[in-house]
Order: C-alpha cells, then sequence, then structure tokens
C-alpha cells in the first residue's frame, strides 16, 4: 500500500473565527486546505480547554476533505467512540497521555478511524518505534501543546529521525506549531507532509475576504514544496 506523500495543509481551526466555525471551514476548503484540523484540549493534559465530542460533530457536516482531530487529554481512551461517532476521520493521541498507547491505537483503529500518535517536543523519536505498524500518521509537536501562536522549536533532525523509522511504510509526519513559509521548508525536506498552521493561514484573512487564506495556504504549500526539489 502508498499513499499520497504530496505537501497536505491542515489549518487549526483553533485559530478561526469561533462564531463563526461552519464558513470558516467551507473558505479555508474552498481555498486549497487539504484537511481541516481540530485541536482538543482538555485543560489537564494542556493548559486550555476547547472542542468536545458534540463540537466535532457540529463541524463534521462543514468537512468535505479530512477531518484530522488532535486528541491533547488525559486520558483518551474512555473518549474514542464518542469522537468516532462524531465524525472525526484520523484520531491523533499523544504518547505521552497514558501507559497504555499500543491499546490505544488499536481502539482508534477499531472505532472506525485511522489512528495516529504525537509526540510532544521534549519526548525522543524513539517513543513511537514500536508504535509505527498500528499508525496512519506521526505527529511530531514543534511547539509546546496547548496554546496556538507560540514560537517555532526546530526539531528538524527529530523529523527526519522518524522519517528513517516509517521507511516505506503508508504513515504520514504531520507538524503541528509554528509553521509558517519560513519554516516549512525545512521540515518537508526532513520528510513531512502534513503540514498543520493556524495563524499563519488565518492571519489577515476573514469570511469575507478568505482569498487571503487561499494566498496564505499556496506561499506555505511553494515554500514546502520547493525545498523538496532542492533537495
Amino acid at each position: 500500500m502508498t499513499i499520497d506523500r504530496s505537501i497536505k495543509i491542515a489549518p487549526s481551526i483553533l485559530s478561526a473565527d469561533f462564531a463563526n466555525f461552519g464558513a470558516e471551514i467551507r473558505a479555508i476548503e474552498d481555498q486549497g486546505a487539504d484537511w481541516v484540523h481540530v485541536d482538543v484540549m482538555d485543560g489537564h493534559f494542556v493548559p486550555n480547554l476547547t472542542f468536545g465530542p458534540p463540537a466535532v460533530k457540529a463541524f463534521r457536516p462543514h468537512v468535505k476533505t479530512l477531518m484530522d482531530v488532535h486528541l491533547m487529554i488525559a486520558p483518551v481512551d474512555p473518549y474514542i467512540d464518542a469522537y468516532a461517532e462524531a465524525g472525526a476521520d484520523l484520531l491523533t493521541a499523544h504518547v505521552e497521555a497514558g501507559p497504555h498507547i499500543h491499546r490505544t491505537l488499536q481502539a482508534i483503529r477499531a472505532a472506525g478511524m485511522k489512528a495516529g500518535v504525537a509526540l510532544n517536543p521534549g519526548t525522543p523519536a524513539e517513543a513511537v518505534k514500536h508504535l509505527i505498524d498500528l499508525t496512519d500518521l506521526v505527529l511530531v509537536m514543534t511547539v509546546n501543546p496547548g496554546f496556538g501562536g507560540q514560537k517555532f522549536i526546530d526539531l528538524t533532525d527529530k523529523v527526519r529521525a522518524v522519517r528513517e523509522m516509517i521507511g516505506d511504510r503508508p504513515v504520514h509526519i504531520e507538524i503541528d506549531g509554528g509553521v509558517d513559509p519560513t519554516t516549512a521548508p525545512g521540515l518537508a525536506s526532513a520528510g513531512a507532509d502534513v503540514l498543520v498552521a493556524g495563524s499563519a493561514v488565518f492571519r489577515g484573512g476573514s469570511v469575507d475576504a478568505s482569498e487571503v487564506y487561499g494566498q496564505n495556504i499556496a506561499a506555505i504549500r511553494a515554500a514546502a514544496e520547493g525545498s523538496r526539489r532542492a533537495a
């Protein structure tokens, strides 16, 4: 089995207008977003509180691409079925969120979703070495999770190590944190193929000026793809 390793841009709706999510989701997709990234935070695993299953269920009718739900919560297992029922296409859990990540990934797949595993900046790449065959995606955090708009942490060596571990398996590498046209080239060159961007996509635009979203998405994609061609 092979997967499409072309650069995919996944805008994080954490940076969208909270009063207008449906229109914001439609706008970013119309302007070239490949996936829609939903950051779920519990105020416990990370110092913020965001979308529960009812919110994800409300987003679902507006998402025509892929709904990429990133759980920054602990524990994860009690909520897997709820996010499956809400319509998540891909559900990502943190390796740090509990003692049985292997079982968590199995449960995500058993619920009918693709399974992702995330690594905080301080967690080494080796933590996912024995999980690759249970995953569809490895998410490398390049900020400490919990808030949007943080300064990028350069972990390109870690991304490269994950890419080497994956080899020819059909597994994506996603980056979340500080992605913009400046940081995207190094990440793409190291092997990342899904780039989450929040403020870098939504900055300067709105539902009524959605062409700005398109320009921002295109700039990140062009920077990432350009680095691959140069390599």
